[in-house]
């Protein structure tokens, strides 16, 4: 084969594998496997649910019909009519916006699938699905979160497809709520202890959000939620929102009823770890890893300020259970208690000006942070081996809590405050008796080779 020759068929192989999949013009074209490769390949950089130019979303069919804020996407059976021709068409097509412009035979390929009656052949979207049967542990499973219900009748924690329901002094297994996503992040209780907010998801896949009825250990809602992970799920005061925050660096409010969306806050820029109502259930803040705690009010889904200066990671945060403050953890090993309130006063100084109180750095990253009932005392864990105690007003520390074989995830207080429980890596749930700090009680979080009906 001569050099010309072969220089002529590298050009011409390069050149079909740059413009990606196209339809033979004899053959139907595919939404899925010839026109959603090239909107991912050219648009979807700026058209997905987090920049959304033009409020227009590509990554999904029903979105991309629906269109943005001049028209529907497209018309089916009319190519001329229909928005996305128009801007990818013509000697200097508006979209894409940056980068090269489409090659004709790509335009030609989503032309012919208009003209075809634009069809969806997507397949059915992952998304949560219930095993069959409850999972049987060879070994205990790391915990990711842990909680008291609020009448202190139960202690819920995460585990593998599941929240297992103790009895509050860990005596006993009273119940396995099975659901869709293979990992918990986080789980609430209603004021009431009527139900049970529980947030996680597939990493990179979805996110999802489960409400249990705990009386009758039935899950009632289940709400697929983007495109990642769920984090730091938070019922308002009177039960009828539930907020949380994503991998996907939003955070968002639900109507706990239907599943519809009162607020999508997009001002973070790294995943959002934590959210907390106020006192009033009128504004909600959330925490994220890029630093920051911002105020948002539900309403009017105004972004109302960040309440501090940005000094460490927000890892885990808890609002005080009576007051509008809130103790957050860092990567720094750092543990601050803020205002919850707009931080207008600071100056170009960068006053930290809703800073209540700064405690001990911690030897590694701060992964769990607890209010006591009565708002007096914060309990601090994370990758340390000590869970410590301090008094919120001043900072001293009360009691330190030892034995944790790895990093701590989660802390809890029994609603009377006479114990905490603690669970991490390494699976093994302990209870402390406070104030002195002794272990009462330590079992393994997941039960092990039990195979035992869900519901129990």
């Amino acid at each position: 084969m001569s050099s010309t020759l072969l220089r002529a068929l590298v050009v011409m192989v390069v050149g079909a594998l740059l413009a990606g999949p196209t339809a033979a013009a004899d053959q139907p074209v595919s939404y899925y496997k010839d026109v959603y490769p090239i909107l991912k390949k050219h648009c979807t950089g700026c058209h997905h649910p987090d920049k959304a130019k033009g409020k227009l979303d590509l990554t999904t069919f029903t979105a991309f019909k629906k269109g943005g804020k001049k028209d529907a996407g497209f018309v089916p059976g009319d190519p001329g009519k229909s928005l996305v021709v128009k801007m990818i068409s013509g000697k200097e097509p508006e979209m894409p916006e940056d980068g090269d412009a489409l090659k004709p035979e790509q335009v030609a390929v989503i032309e012919r699938w208009i003209k075809a009656g634009a069809v969806d052949d997507s397949p059915a979207p992952l998304g949560p699905k219930v095993p069959t049967a409850l999972p049987v542990y060879k070994s205990s499973a790391p915990v990711t979160d842990l909680k008291f219900s609020p009448d202190g009748s139960m202690l819920a924690l995460t585990g593998y497809h599941e929240v297992l329901l103790y009895k509050p002094d860990g005596s006993e297994l009273i119940g396995r709520l099975l659901g869709g996503s293979p990992r918990l992040e986080a789980l609430t209780f209603s004021d009431d202890s009527k139900f049970l907010a529980v947030a996680g998801g597939s990493p990179a896949q979805w996110g999802e959000v489960q409400v249990w009825n705990l009386a009758e250990k039935k899950q009632v809602k289940s709400f697929r939620v983007g495109n990642d992970s769920l984090y730091g799920v938070s019922f308002s005061p009177n039960h009828e929102l539930v907020a949380f925050g994503s991998a996907d660096k939003t955070a968002r409010v639900l109507k706990v009823e239907d599943g519809s969306e009162v607020l999508l806050f997009g001002n973070h820029s790294d995943w959002v770890f934590g959210t907390t109502f106020t006192v009033d259930g009128k504004r909600v803040l959330t925490g994220s890893r890029d630093m920051a705690m911002k105020l948002s009010e539900i309403e009017t889904k105004r972004f109302i300020d960040d309440i501090n200066n940005p000094l460490d990671t927000v890892n885990d945060m808890a609002r005080h259970p009576k007051q509008d403050m809130v103790v957050y953890g860092g990567k720094a090993g750092t543990v601050r208690i803020y205002k919850i309130s707009d931080n207008q006063a600071r100056t170009a100084a960068r006053n930290d000006t809703n800073l209540v109180r700064l405690f001990e750095r911690q030897p590694g990253a701060v992964l769990a942070v607890a209010y006591s009932p009565e708002g007096d005392t914060i309990a601090v864990g994370g990758e340390f081996s000590d869970v410590k105690v301090y008094k919120s007003a001043d900072g001293a520390k009360v009691a330190t809590l030892s034995g944790h074989g790895s990093a701590v995830y989660a802390a809890a207080y029994r609603p009377d405050g006479k114990a905490l429980a603690t669970a991490g890596f390494d699976g093994i749930v302990r209870i402390f008796e406070l104030p002195a700090g002794n272990l009462i009680k330590q079992f393994p979080a997941a039960p092990v080779s039990d195979a035992t009906t869900a519901g129990k």
